[in-house]
């Protein structure tokens, strides 16, 4: 088996060039550790060939988990949903920020503490998980104010009572700081503009400890309940997904069914830059092809040749037909990373885009 980590450092400009992988993804890696939003599902439908992909995978022994930033429902409650589209898990297969920031509030507040909570019932069954108590109102006397994303009907004066409490000086936790969500309609708020609001209302002088990717408490807790030796991260974001698996020194694969669409992935800092891209999930199902540079900074992959020349992404097909797209998308990848070094890309890349269709 020939995997070549994209996390590789290359000289000294961190990761120039994505992974390749001569064998399946699901046979290179033991676990998948799948974000849902944006990956598996999108406003609570299947996103296309998801179903099908992690079937595939599953059968081939790949373990499956589900690892989601957003705290709104319960394990219990997105192992039915997924089952419920075909793709069947426990609640055991299912990882959230709202556990990751429970734990992180048990480690640091007296047992039984009370916590007030902003947010949905998946925080509040983690909270119970750990020994704490979940309230509703600042004048309980709370130890911890958790927020966690609560859905479109969160009550406006919800964050009124987060506001008062941690302008009294009472600790201020967050599962996550995404800032958007997506959904069936397009991209709603997410939890970090409700995180906003009450930074905004206590003056902006105090910061939340987040729990969710990319930060470490969410790392260690996927690590505590999959005992995953060989992950591969999955995710639609570049600063949730991807830097969280680059923050945990583990290979990730990015697909352009969510937020992240190819034009944000070529100008992506060393830390955002994932190993592996793929169109949708059954790119768990293919090996990587070899992402080369060669002379002139020329980065060659499938049927397809990058560079940069007079200020600009250049794109050109070395075949007629039968060109693979995303194999377009990787040798860009290559040539804007490499360009870029340590920082991001800041070239023209609209006429290469539209090469491709982007």
């Amino acid at each position: 088996m020939t995997v070549r980590s994209g996390h590789e450092r290359q000289g000294d400009g961190g990761r120039k060039l994505p992974g390749g992988s001569a064998v399946p993804l699901n046979e290179a890696y033991d676990t998948a550790l799948l974000d849902l939003d944006g990956v598996v599902y999108a406003g609570g439908e299947a996103i296309p060939y998801a179903v099908e992909a992690l079937g595939v995978a599953r059968a081939g022994g790949m373990h499956l988990a589900y690892v989601t930033n957003n705290a709104l429902r319960t394990p219990d409650e997105v192992a039915t949903h997924l089952t419920d589209l075909g793709v069947p898990a426990v609640a055991g297969d299912v990882i959230t920020s709202a556990q990751a920031v429970a734990r992180l509030i048990a480690d640091e507040v007296p047992p039984g503490s009370r916590v007030l909570v902003i947010g949905g019932e998946g925080l509040r069954v983690a909270l119970r998980e750990r020994g704490l108590v979940p309230v509703e109102s600042a004048d309980y006397e709370p130890a911890a104010v958790v927020q966690g994303y609560g859905g479109p009907d969160l009550p406006w004066g919800r964050f009124a009572e987060a506001a008062y409490a941690v302008a009294r000086g009472v600790p201020w936790y967050a599962s996550n700081t995404d800032l958007t969500i997506p959904g069936a309609r397009g991209i709603g708020p997410g939890n970090g503009a409700a995180v906003e609001v009450v930074r905004i209302a206590t003056g902006g002088r105090v910061e939340p400890k987040v729990a969710g990717k990319p930060l470490p408490p969410m790392h260690r807790e996927t690590v505590l309940r999959t005992g995953a030796e060989r992950p591969l991260v999955v995710g639609d974001r570049l600063d949730t997904d991807i830097e969280g698996a680059f923050n945990g020194g583990v290979d990730s694969l990015l697909v352009l069914t969510g937020v992240t669409d190819v034009a944000q992935l070529l100008i992506a800092v060393p830390e955002h830059r994932p190993t592996y891209v793929a169109a949708d999930l059954r790119g768990l199902l293919v090996g990587q092809p070899e992402v080369v540079a060669g002379d002139g900074g020329v980065v060659v992959c499938g049927g397809w040749r990058a560079s940069v020349s007079g200020g600009e992404l250049v794109l050109e097909s070395a075949r007629e037909v039968g060109a693979d797209v995303m194999d377009g998308v990787r040798a860009l990848c290559g040539a804007a990373w490499s360009a870029a070094g340590d920082g991001a890309f800041g070239l023209d890349a609209g006429k290469a885009l539209s090469r491709l269709g982007w």
